[in-house]
């Protein structure tokens, strides 16, 4: 039983550790003094024009497809975390096929002017 103890120790005080905080604010929070306009949805002091649901220009959608190329670029590079020589043959070729497959989306990109700013 004594080899469990420190995984009953983590599952005790981890809980305490996140619920703590979130409890912390509430003693000294109090209504009476919230305005309605910081209720409003809207707090830049403009009042809202337009429709939420308008469509949006075309050249904005580039933008948040080139932000997800450094995800998988992250995930995948984690197994070069290991020391060179843990790392057989094949890890390193398909390492390096990744990498390839990644520079010729990146120069892709580039010829076609998605990384050009207007």
């Amino acid at each position: 039983m004594s080899e469990f103890a420190p995984i009953c120790i983590y599952l005790v005080i981890s809980p305490l550790v996140s619920l703590i905080p979130l409890g912390v604010p509430f003693p000294f929070a109090s209504n009476s003094s919230t305005y309605p306009e910081k209720l409003s949805a809207y707090e830049c002091g403009s009042n809202p024009s337009g429709d939420a649901r308008s469509l949006f220009d075309i050249r904005f959608y580039p933008v948040p497809i080139l932000f997800i190329i450094p995800d998988p670029e992250v995930t995948f590079s984690f197994p070069w975390a290991v020391p060179p020589n843990k790392i057989d043959l094949f890890g390193s070729w398909s390492m390096m096929t990744f990498l390839l497959i990644l520079t010729i989306g990146s120069l892709y990109e580039w010829k076609r002017g998605a990384l050009d700013r207007e």
